[in-house]
């Protein structure tokens, strides 16, 4: 039958999946270009092999933390001063779910995050820290004994909801929010099942109801029923009691 490449006069270029064709063909094959050793390192930054660092991202965080018992995972700002309320309620809140028999997981940062990890650590608790990479960097607080640092936030944020029952959601910034409509939205979109959403600081929290029952729900962005897909409340063991509880045990 002939040499299909030579039929069609080199205008087609086969890489294992992928077709290149016209002006898109590249010099040599990818055997070639694996073997030379004299050329550039300009193939660390490309797209191909950041798949492959994703993929060891995934593979680290699964392996760190599929052995872990039941987990919640609370979010805050990094900016909350120890010794201020939003502090202590965190160091509470932490304390109290390890009480409860959880595992407690944090974006492993300092203020809010540290503060649960420290009530955490302190009642003799597993206290995971899910670190990322960030242009200030800050590490991991000292109160995290099972860390793991990340380059990609889509793959941070998958631990946080694969690993965890439930969220608890101290005052925060655009983190925090994140954090939280994502897991709004997986709830809503039944991506996720039993899975209790706590708001903590009805004072920090007001703004945002009223936007979202006044505008959203009035608007027909979204429905009434949406509102209960979270509570809120400034009590500690009332968060405690409805994030535990919802979570099934």
């Amino acid at each position: 039958m002939g040499n299909p490449e030579a039929s069609r006069g080199r205008r087609e270029q086969r890489r294992g999946p992928v077709v290149r064709r016209h002006g898109q063909m590249q010099a040599g094959t990818t055997d070639q270009h694996l073997l030379d050793t004299r050329g550039t390192a300009d193939w660390v930054h490309e797209d191909p092999f950041r798949v492959l660092r994703i993929q060891s991202e995934f593979v680290e965080g699964f392996g760190a933390l599929a052995e872990l018992p039941p987990a919640i995972s609370v979010f805050g700002s990094a900016r909350t001063k120890p010794g201020s309320p939003d502090y202590e309620a965190g160091v509470a809140i932490g304390r109290g779910l390890v009480e409860a028999g959880f595992a407690v997981i944090t974006g492993g940062g300092p203020g809010a995050m540290e503060a649960a990890n420290k009530g955490a650590m302190e009642a003799g608790g597993i206290s995971v820290g899910l670190g990322i990479e960030l242009p200030f960097e800050q590490g991991l607080n000292p109160y995290v004994n099972l860390g793991v640092d990340f380059r990609y936030f889509f793959v941070r944020k998958t631990m946080f909801v694969k690993y965890a029952s439930g969220f608890v959601v101290l005052p925060g910034g655009l983190g925090t929010l994140d954090e939280l409509f994502e897991a709004l939205t997986l709830v809503q979109t039944k991506k996720v099942t039993r899975f209790p959403i706590v708001l903590f600081g009805t004072d920090y929290w007001r703004g945002l109801l009223d936007w979202l029952e006044h505008t959203l729900v009035d608007q027909g962005k979204v429905s009434a029923a949406d509102l209960q897909l979270f509570h809120v409340t400034d009590d500690v063991e009332e968060a405690i009691g409805l994030v535990t509880k919802e979570a099934g045990t």
